[in-house]
């Protein structure tokens, strides 16, 4: 039996139209559709199917692209009822659909969980002028020091998001950031660029978000695992309820590990799929660890391929 790492993307995975291929065809999807929107009270086929501008509204971004992930995972395992995974991981809000594949948490719970910590992020940046920047072609040591540098001068900008090598996103104050933007390409970055986002993920900023998501955690996250799931913060397995609780608080205001993740883990897995819409994950693993085969599931055409390849 093939090792395999169940795996979930996070926010900028998001697109118009993801999972319609899913709802159109799985009585099971419509189903999720329904209650996950019944939930949060939205129409999860407007906000994915129709022009809007909520999808791009972290509060509602971050439970489509969970609900989507985890039609997936779930139609993926009524076709393959006895495969087990070795392990789940996620990329930031990726680690949540992790934690509910895993059976950590029920799915219309983790949406209405993901809906309230997206609220939760914004009223964290709101009036703070928040921002995120990708640094390209720098290394990672350079990219910490120059931000430690500048909070050495009092600005606000953190590593946040160790995609690859060559790859960091940096978060913080806006204007912080594009001050430091000719710094980091003094330093050898072939682009920093402000990304077009109203929050700052994994950084300081969003520590007023701690609690009141820690709290809403106790509520719904059971011990209940099928596998470990990776943290994003430690890069290291857990299993327990209470360490779900404290590390996915952390990771509001620690940078995502996703690099450090898939480096430890490839070692023990023979191939990782990926569940939800793109490949943005299967593109970071082939830079990552070039060894670790990745598939992805994002519509009924790639689940049966799928299926063929590690079920039969």
């Amino acid at each position: 039996m093939k090792k395999i790492a169940m795996i979930f993307a996070g926010q900028g995975s998001q697109a118009i139209g993801m999972g319609k291929d899913f709802y159109e065809n799985s009585k099971l999807a419509r189903e999720m559709f329904e209650k996950a929107g019944d939930r949060i009270g939205v129409d999860f086929k407007e906000i994915l199917f129709e022009e809007n501008d909520r999808l791009g509204q972290t509060a509602y971004t971050q439970p489509a692209i969970l609900l989507i992930q985890i039609i997936a995972y779930k139609l993926f395992k009524t076709q393959c009822p006895n495969l087990k995974a070795e392990l789940f991981l996620g990329h930031s809000l990726g680690e949540f659909s992790a934690l509910c594949a895993a059976g950590a948490i029920d799915y219309v719970d983790a949406v209405e969980l993901v809906h309230k910590r997206g609220a939760f992020m914004q009223e964290a940046c709101e009036g703070k002028d928040a921002g995120m920047m990708a640094i390209v072609g720098l290394d990672d040591a350079s990219v910490e020091k120059i931000c430690a540098d500048a909070q050495d001068a009092g600005k606000q900008v953190w590593p946040a998001n160790y995609n690859q090598d060559g790859q960091l996103v940096v978060a913080g104050n806006k204007a912080d950031l594009a001050s430091l933007e000719q710094f980091f390409k003094d330093a050898g970055a072939k682009r920093a660029l402000l990304l077009n986002m109203s929050v700052a993920s994994h950084c300081d900023i969003l520590a007023s978000a701690q609690e009141p998501l820690a709290l809403l955690m106790e509520k719904y996250i059971k011990n209940d695992f099928e596998a470990p799931v990776i943290s994003n913060v430690t890069t290291k397995p857990y299993s327990t309820k209470a360490e779900a609780v404290e590390f996915l608080t952390e990771q509001l205001i620690k940078p995502v590990k996703y690099k450090q993740s898939i480096q430890a883990i490839a070692p023990d897995v023979d191939m990782a799929i990926e569940f939800g819409n793109g490949v943005v994950l299967k593109g970071l693993n082939r830079r990552i660890a070039k060894d670790l085969k990745t598939l992805n599931i994002s519509n009924m055409s790639s689940l049966e391929k799928v299926k063929e390849e590690v079920c039969s």
